[in-house]
């Protein structure tokens, strides 16, 4: 596991057909990338997925915060 105290790193995605990069501190990355192994899917996919879900709340929040959200929701 990456040392917690870390600035945010930037990564392109693709989410939809259209790029877009996110910052997320490499603890955030790293547990990303567990739970879309956890799930079978591909980054892109479990993100696009996010996403998704986001969008329908009342006030979505960045993507970037869903994402931390949706990690320590699920207890990832």
């Amino acid at each position: 596991m990456t040392i917690p105290y870390h600035p945010p790193v930037k990564r392109s995605v693709e989410i939809a057909g259209h790029k877009t990069s996110i910052s997320l501190e490499p603890l955030f990355w790293d547990m990303l990338k567990d739970a879309a192994a956890h799930e079978g899917v591909p980054v892109n996919a479990l993100i696009a997925r996010i996403d998704a879900e986001r969008i329908q709340a009342g006030t979505p929040p960045g993507l970037a915060g869903a994402i931390r959200l949706w990690l320590v929701a699920s207890g990832r």
